[in-house]
């Protein structure tokens, strides 16, 4: 018997050098490492608006270059992804029909058979803000979910602090000045991201 209670006593030693006090909300606390979109996509969203505006090409030129050499283009004003190049553009135009949560946009100079639309809101789609920069990529994250999360963290940025104060079925008729990015998928359709819009 005096054997066994050695031995218990040894396995609870050991036990207890084994054994590590996590302090809760500490650098050590796993439930405090948990991915937190939101604050994900408030501290990325401002650097990513940043850098889309100081990349941003006229709607009329880019729409030019795209016409010339699509492949060209991309590479020169885009970021590649595995469905398409994101292209950072602004432009100023006249709000015209709204369909579900976009706008079409009329922008002088740009070749008619282009059709331009900017979510506008309440739903933003897509991850064309998070992928715009190159920076964010898959392997720093967790899983597929942490990365798609991710991206609609940035959207749901983008109509914090940027549609917030914008009534998207007010706009038909007026005219915005917008800076945004859109995935280059149909060279005749963009469907742009806003990072800044304004309304004159």
């Amino acid at each position: 018997m005096w054997v066994l209670g050695a031995a218990a006593v040894a396995l609870v030693g050991a036990m207890a050098l084994d054994t590590k006090i996590v302090v809760i909300g500490s650098e050590h606390d796993v439930r405090a490492q948990r991915f937190s979109p939101e604050a994900f996509g408030e501290s990325e969203f401002p650097e990513i608006r940043e850098s889309v505006e100081k990349r941003a090409v006229d709607a009329v030129e880019l729409a030019k270059a795209i016409q010339e050499d699509k492949q060209a283009a991309s590479q020169k004003y885009g970021v590649a992804t595995s469905t398409g190049p994101v292209l950072p553009v602004s432009f100023t135009g006249v709000a015209g029909e709204r369909k579900s949560h976009y706008s079409t946009v009329a922008i002088e100079g740009l070749p008619p058979e282009i059709t331009v639309r900017v979510q506008t809101g309440p739903a933003l789609t897509g991850t064309d803000l998070r992928d715009s920069t190159g920076a964010i990529q898959f392997d720093q994250f967790t899983n597929q979910i942490e990365y798609q999360d991710a991206g609609t963290a940035i959207n749901n940025q983008v109509k914090k602090t940027v549609l917030a104060s914008i009534d998207p079925n007010a706009l038909t008729g007026k005219t915005i000045s917008v800076v945004g990015v859109f995935k280059l998928v149909n060279p005749k359709s963009w469907i742009v991201t806003p990072v800044r819009l304004e309304v004159k």
